[in-house]
């Protein structure tokens, strides 16, 4: 039952819960975000088959990929649970999407980011909203988050833990049906995902 809901909703046209497919809008809109700097370097964290990494190419970044487990062939074996190896400062973007939720210590990983992102560098980050109206309709009807999501997330954010983790974060969403436009203003109870960027102060 739980897999045929799952199915339906992924396999229904006009709507999108932002999970798993690389052309969502979640994802549209967040490299929408991406200024292109030819030449500027990249940390594309949670690289997966590298589809990411191609879009940051195309805007002229150099891009360094990292993920658990290697699948792209440029990929660097990483465990973003643990201390990046790389120096202070060494990217002028991070792009991070649909990871943080897997990870044991989000808090940890910000401050990582944060160390190796230089001044003014830009973080764009993307993650589930597991207490939207949608979500929450589901869970209602007997389903679990880990259900409605993978069984590999261990964490599951609302918008108080979002502005805690990254308390200078800008946070938008989208309408998940027919146009799936951006939005600012409501994204807590209606956007399924949640669309970070962040500028280093520092």
């Amino acid at each position: 039952m739980i897999k045929l809901v799952k199915n339906v909703l992924k396999g229904f046209p006009i709507i999108d819960l932002g999970q798993e497919n690389p052309n969502s809008a979640s994802r549209r809109i967040a490299y929408d975000m991406i200024p292109s700097y030819k030449g500027k370097k990249a940390l594309d964290a949670g690289c997966g088959k590298g589809v990411q990494s191609k879009v940051l190419e195309k805007k002229g970044y150099i891009v360094t990929s990292v993920d658990i487990v290697k699948v792209y062939k440029e990929c660097l074996v990483v465990d973003l649970n643990e201390l990046l190896p790389f120096n202070d400062n060494s990217f002028d973007l991070i792009y991070c999407s649909e990871v943080i939720e897997h990870l044991k210590d989000p808090e940890f990983t910000a401050a990582e980011f944060k160390r190796v992102l230089a001044p003014g560098g830009l973080l764009i980050l993307t993650t589930p909203n597991s207490y939207c109206l949608w979500f929450r309709i589901m869970y209602l009807l007997g389903l679990s988050k880990e259900k409605i999501q993978k069984e590999c997330h261990i964490q599951f954010f609302g918008i108080k833990d979002i502005r805690r983790i990254f308390p200078e974060a800008i946070i938008y969403g989208f309408w998940p049906f027919i146009l799936k436009w951006k939005i600012s203003r409501g994204v807590a109870f209606l956007s399924p995902t949640f669309i970070i960027r962040i500028t280093n102060s520092t």
